[in-house]
């Protein structure tokens, strides 16, 4: 089951990301997901995108993917070591995105959108995390199903 983002926004202008605390008459309350965290209020006029509402374009039928997927993606893959240097370059971006998302659209998909996603998913998993029961629980789940497929087979 991927990560719950619907509760984790990026606000234009500002770096990092942010947890919706609670709504205001005049914006929302929002919290940065940092080691000293600071609650302000985002109004109007700040152009606010949960995380939970963005997709990556991909070449397949689906067209889209959830970015909590791709996240689930990630931290399956790679956990809290994702593959790039110090200092990466768009290259070293690009073949972390085709290692992670094979089926990306290389055509509206841009770097800068490869390097908030490394960026992102590094302050998603330091300070929000990703589940190994969920994971887990996943797994048991699918392996459940293809058994019950495989008896419904058996029977006709």
């Amino acid at each position: 089951m991927p990560i719950d983002l619907k509760q984790v926004a990026a606000v234009s202008g500002m770096n990092g990301l942010y947890r919706v605390v609670k709504p205001t008459r005049s914006g929302v309350i929002i919290e940065n997901l940092s080691d000293n965290p600071q609650r302000i209020v985002a109004q109007a006029r700040h152009r606010m995108s949960l995380l939970d509402e963005i997709s990556i374009y991909t070449t397949d039928e689906e067209a889209t993917v959830p970015l909590a997927e791709v996240f689930d993606r990630i931290n399956k893959k790679y956990g809290n070591d994702l593959p790039l240097s110090d200092k990466p370059s768009n290259e070293d971006y690009k073949a972390f995105m085709a290692d992670v998302l094979p089926e990306y659209d290389e055509e509206r998909v841009y770097v800068s959108d490869m390097k908030k996603l490394a960026a992102w998913y590094q302050i998603v998993n330091k300070h929000i995390g990703f589940s190994e029961d969920a994971a887990a629980k996943e797994d048991s789940e699918a392996e459940e199903e293809k058994t019950s497929e495989k008896k419904e087979k058996a029977k006709k």
